[in-house]
């Protein structure tokens, strides 16, 4: 019998596993990435309105642009599908859905990683409350703002 063996002929566990779990670590590297950038560009910004606020509306939008830049713009969409229930339900998940879209745009368009956070940051500029125009950033009314991270 040889050492490391099961009598089975199968390879040890820990042989077994090594190549999902790298992989699984490699997927996982993605939107660590994605979240430290977008972070880290997000309190630089020190934006108003954490949440449903101005800050919240460049979180969203400069997250979707960098998934956009970086990967795909449908990867954007389909994040938006399923965790903005695609805007429907109430007006933060529409407001999310609506910057999601606009980010992924700058982001399909930026010729440049630079020029991408530049561009989001310029359409948070000219956002507004309620903006219903489909190439505006938008937010609620800062009597709905919520002071947090997410």
């Amino acid at each position: 019998m040889k050492i490391g063996r099961q009598k089975t002929g199968r390879r040890p566990l820990r042989k077994r596993w090594k190549w999902p779990l790298a992989a699984l670590l490699v997927l996982a590297a993605y939107p660590c990435f994605v979240l430290a950038s977008v972070y880290a560009h997000w309190f630089a910004a020190d934006l108003p309105g954490g949440r449903n606020g101005p800050a919240d509306a460049y979180r969203h939008a400069l997250a979707s642009a960098t998934v956009a830049y970086s990967g795909s713009p449908r990867w954007v969409a389909w994040v938006t599908a399923v965790m903005e229930r695609d805007g429907l339900g109430n007006d933060s998940r529409a407001m999310d859905a609506h910057n999601n879209r606009i980010g992924a745009r700058i982001g399909t368009h930026a010729e440049s990683w630079s020029q991408m956070q530049a561009d989001v940051l310029a359409a948070v500029g000219h956002g507004s409350v309620g903006a219903a125009d489909a190439q505006q950033i938008t937010w609620l009314p800062p009597e709905r703002w919520q002071n947090r991270l997410y």
